[in-house]
């Protein structure tokens, strides 16, 4: 049976994954990179598939890819070029790969140690890509002999003379991230460091002449990035961009090359709420315009598409709006149009005439899939492509509910209903909080999928409380600096009105998250003992020792302030100070390799569960970080989860899983 408890989680875990889209210049070609299974199950690799952009033809793994290569994208001449570490490498690392459509295969770029992202300008054969150089080397080769001088030496320190040390869950250094410029046949240039946590964040005007990319934070200014815009051809910076306090992403030229736009994205402060627009950045003049001005939404995830047609600056951008994750156009008079009426949309592409769309959608009912939208009409359903990555029925469907918080603020979240689900039987609840905590249920979950819970009889509750995003600038500023105050009250605010509901049972009932989730289980259990059973995954316990452990420890401590003079929010909100109010089993789960949310705060938590005499079970992979990412580790957590909320909840015997 498809959807028999014991096996929807395991077709979960095997289900292929979608995850970008590229367009070729003449609109003839779409490549999808879709994750799967390797040959042993172990671990996910990426290939690359055609889509037929018409939708009558079924997908079909491109001529020539392998297991392996990622990140497509096309060149000016219709070229497709992919990231794989295919082939003999020396030293060992992603090199730069071009696949004509017959399936020959040629090497454009090897840098030693890997090249981590890369882009193609739209109208010549100019390429950038991001690679790194260990101080004092001056250029590849010289990268090269030192890398090879550590690796014979087995040294593997690193000498940090400033923060940050980490981010985004990896070490950073010794080498830092640098942009370099290929331009026809001369060699590659190398256009200026993008900083120790630089992320690759690049783009090319579409002649080639320019390159723009965006230089990491340091510790004099850790909340500012820059955007350095240079010349292609020498690597002289032309102009840089900041403002203090601010941080660009997703660089991207108009199709006359004359303005870069780029998401503008201002954290939270301890007086201030989170910010988010577009803005548009004007290389000659230096002026900054903000795009967006009245749109009560941010522009993210995802990089804005701007119109391919030169003197056209219509642009097209996605943004969560109350559970969906919508594509919206910008006119040039900036009216502002949404033009899907469901679903969350990523990796957008466009038509060479500005008429069609093409991007994966996904909702917390559909796994992802490439659909193709008319470029300009309101709220449309878009038409489904045959892709990779059907996962068939689900056990159960998916409905909203609505409450109000104490402030009378609407508030609404998912309700996922099992197959099994009646007044005469009424199911079980799991409450499942999203991270962030600026996010929202609103796209398909990698991390704590709803369906293998409702598979096994559970209805799942998937709250968007304070902080979520796609509620408007209100949204945080009712959440701002009280992590655990008004988010944690919404949370029980919805679970009071869908347990409201007949066919729930008020009785039988649980919570769980993930990161910011997992710090709203840890906050549950020093409140209230109304759930029989919780489940942290990766979440705060202790907010005086996180700020300074975690890799955005500045990031924090803006938000709560300095511990040592400005306690206030610690003390209100640290749920390790009522750990004598801890009652509620709790599942655990962390791994070891999370610089996020270092694993020293599930051991606290462990430890004081321990001694309160509470039950609890600690899940730990050693070798994860901050989600779960091998298959056999995801079938694990689920398993245990499972297993865990059966004996609480439902009174089943406790079935330890096999390989644990």
């Amino acid at each position: 049976m498809a959807n028999a408890p014991s096996t929807f989680h395991q077709r979960l875990v095997e289900q292929p994954r979608p995850t970008g889209l590229a367009l070729a210049p003449d609109g003839t070609r779409l490549v999808a990179s879709v994750q799967s299974l390797d040959e042993e199950g172990s671990r996910y690799v990426s290939e690359l598939w055609e889509v037929d952009p018409a939708g009558e033809r079924d997908p079909r793994l491109v001529t020539g890819s392998r297991q392996g290569d990622r990140a497509p994208a096309f060149t000016a001449d219709g070229t497709l070029l992919f990231l794989s570490e295919r082939g003999p490498q020396e030293p060992p690392g992603a090199a730069l790969w071009a696949l004509t459509a017959n399936g020959e295969v040629e090497r454009i770029a090897h840098h030693p140690g890997g090249t981590s992202a890369f882009t193609a300008a739209s109208r010549s054969a100019t390429i950038a890509w991001t690679a790194a150089l260990l101080p004092g080397a001056a250029d590849a080769d010289t990268h090269a002999a030192l890398l090879h001088e550590r690796d014979r030496q087995g040294v593997t320190a690193v000498l940090y003379e400033a923060t940050p040390t980490r981010a985004d869950g990896a070490d950073l250094g010794p080498a830092e991230p640098h942009t370099f410029v290929l331009r026809g046949d001369a060699p590659p240039i190398d256009a200026g460091g993008q900083g120790r946590a630089g992320a690759g964040d690049m783009a090319l005007s579409p002649d080639g002449s320019v390159v723009a990319y965006t230089r990491a934070p340091t510790s004099t200014a850790p909340d500012t990035n820059v955007v350095v815009i240079a010349d292609a051809s020498t690597g002289a910076e032309r102009r840089t961009f900041s403002r203090p306090g601010h941080q660009y992403y997703g660089p991207v030229f108009t199709a006359d090359g004359t303005r870069l736009i780029c998401e503008r994205q201002k954290e939270e402060t301890y007086d201030t709420e989170w910010r988010d627009t577009l803005v548009a950045l004007d290389s000659v003049s230096g002026e900054e315009t903000d795009l967006l001005p009245d749109f009560d939404n941010w522009p993210w995830p995802g990089r804005a598409i701007p119109s391919p047609v030169p003197g056209d600056t219509t642009l097209w951008f996605t943004g969560d709006e109350r559970g969906h994750c919508p594509v919206f156009r910008r006119d040039p008079d900036g009216t502002v149009t949404r033009l899907t009426a469901s679903g969350a949309y990523t990796s957008l592409c466009v038509s060479p005439d500005g008429a069609t769309l093409y991007a994966l959608r996904s909702a917390l009912d559909s796994p992802p899939r490439a659909v193709r939208l008319d470029a300009g009409k309101p709220d449309q359903h878009p038409a489904f492509l045959e892709s990779p990555g059907d996962l068939g029925p689900l056990p159960g469907t998916l409905t909203e509910v609505s409450a109000t918080g104490d402030d009378g603020f609407a508030l609404r979240a998912w309700l996922v209903l099992p197959e099994s689900a009646g007044p005469d039987d009424p199911s079980p609840l799991l409450v499942n909080v999203h991270g962030g905590p600026q996010g929202s249920w609103s796209d398909w979950p990698g991390q704590w999928n709803p369906w293998p819970f409702a598979a096994r009889g559970y209805a799942v509750l998937l709250p968007d409380p304070a902080l979520s995003s796609g509620y408007g600038q209100r949204m945080q500023e009712r959440g701002r600096g009280q992590y655990g105050g008004r988010p944690y009250h919404d949370v029980i605010a919805l679970t009071d009105a869908a347990l409201a509901r007949p066919d729930l049972d008020p009785s039988r009932t649980a919570l769980a998250g993930w990161s910011f989730g997992g710090y709203l289980a840890g906050r549950a259990a020093t409140r209230t003992d109304r759930f029989r059973a919780l489940v942290s995954h990766a979440g705060l316990w202790n907010l005086e020792a996180f700020q300074s452990e975690t890799d955005m420890h500045t990031y924090f401590r803006e938000i709560f302030g300095d511990p040592r003079t400005r306690r206030e929010r610690y003390e209100a909100d640290s749920p390790h100070f009522d750990a004598a109010n801890l009652t509620t089993p709790m599942l655990i789960v962390h791994g070891g390799n999370d610089y996020r949310v270092p694993v020293s705060q599930s051991t606290a938590l462990h430890h004081d569960l321990q001694r309160q005499g509470v039950p609890a079970k600690f899940l730990y992979f050693p070798d994860e970080g901050h989600g779960i990412e091998a298959p056999n580790h995801l079938r694990l957590v689920y398993e245990t989860a499972l297993n865990f909320l059966d004996h609480h909840v439902l009174g089943a015997e406790w079935k330890r899983p096999g390989l644990l």
